[in-house]
C-alpha cells in the first residue's frame, strides 16, 4: 500500500503492473503545468541522453546513487560491476527498485544517511542535485557529502541554469531581486489520487556552484553542456 503523498511510487508500480501510459502532472510555482511519462523513467542505457550516459562512464567504485527513482541508472551500474546503493525517499520507487532486481536499496533521505561504508562516488541525475530545495541547503548537502565519500571520493550531479526562464522577447531579463536566488523553485506532483504537496527544488547555475564548491573544499568541473542550459558537473574533495 503506497501512500497518498508518493505520486512518483504510484506512478512506477502501476507502470510494472502494465500502465505503460502513465503521466504524472508537475505544477510548479514558475511555469505552466507540465507532465513526466512514466515510461521515461525506465528508460534502457541506450536510450539515455548523452550526458546520463557520460556519468555512468565517470562513475568508478562504490556509488550511492541519490534519488535513484525507477533505478534505471543502478541497473546499468549493477550491469558494469559497480558496487551500488540506491536510495530514495519514495517507498513506491523503492518497491519498483527491488522488483527490477536492484540488489541495495534505501528507503532513506540522503540528509538523514550515516554510512559506516564511504562511497567513491555520490551520483545525483535527472537535475538530483535540486534536493538541496535552496542555496543554503546546497551549503548543508555539500558538507553532508564529505561524510559519505572516501577521502578521493567525487560527486557527479545534474542541474541547470533557468535564468532563460526569465528573458523577455527582446532578450532581457527581469528578475525580483528580494524574491531570492533565481533557481529556488517549488513543486507539486500529481498522479491520480497522489500528491505530493509542495517542495522546494534547486536548479543552480555552474558559477554559483562553482563558488559553492570551491567554498566546501571541492574542485569543480563541468563534464557536459546542452543546450537548453543543462549540465553535468563533476565535483573532487581536496
Amino acid at each position: 500500500m503506497i501512500v497518498d503523498n508518493d505520486p512518483m511510487g504510484a506512478a512506477m508500480l502501476d507502470y510494472l503492473q502494465g500502465a505503460l501510459d502513465g503521466e504524472v502532472t508537475v505544477e510548479s510555482n514558475l511555469a505552466e503545468d507540465d507532465v513526466i511519462a512514466v515510461d521515461y523513467l525506465f528508460r534502457k542505457k541506450e536510450e539515455m541522453p548523452e550526458w546520463e550516459q557520460l556519468a555512468l562512464q565517470e562513475c568508478r567504485g562504490a556509488v550511492l546513487d541519490v534519488g535513484a527513482g525507477s533505478g534505471c541508472h543502478s541497473l546499468v551500474l549493477q550491469q558494469q560491476g559497480h558496487l551500488v546503493t540506491a536510495l530514495d525517499i519514495s517507498e513506491g520507487a523503492v518497491q519498483a527498485m527491488y522488483k527490477q532486481g536492484v540488489e541495495q536499496v534505501l528507503l532513506q533521505d540522503v540528509f538523514e544517511l550515516q554510512s559506516a561504508s564511504k562511497y567513491d562516488t555520490i551520483l545525483l541525475l535527472m537535475n538530483g542535485i535540486g534536493i538541496a530545495g535552496n542555496l543554503e541547503g546546497l551549503e548543508r548537502l555539500l558538507e553532508h557529502c564529505k561524510k559519505l565519500l572516501q577521502a578521493d571520493g567525487q560527486i557527479l550531479l545534474e542541474s541547470a541554469d533557468i535564468l532563460y526562464m526569465f528573458e523577455d522577447e527582446d532578450g532581457s531579463v527581469l528578475l525580483d531581486l528580494n524574491a531570492g536566488y533565481y533557481g529556488e523553485v517549488k513543486y507539486n506532483m500529481k498522479y491520480k489520487s497522489h500528491e505530493s504537496g509542495w517542495f522546494n527544488w534547486l536548479f543552480v547555475d555552474p558559477a554559483v556552484l562553482e563558488d559553492y564548491a570551491e567554498k566546501h573544499g571541492y574542485t569543480f568541473e563541468v563534464l557536459y553542456e546542452g543546450e537548453a542550459g543543462n549540465y553535468l558537473a563533476k565535483l573532487m574533495q581536496k
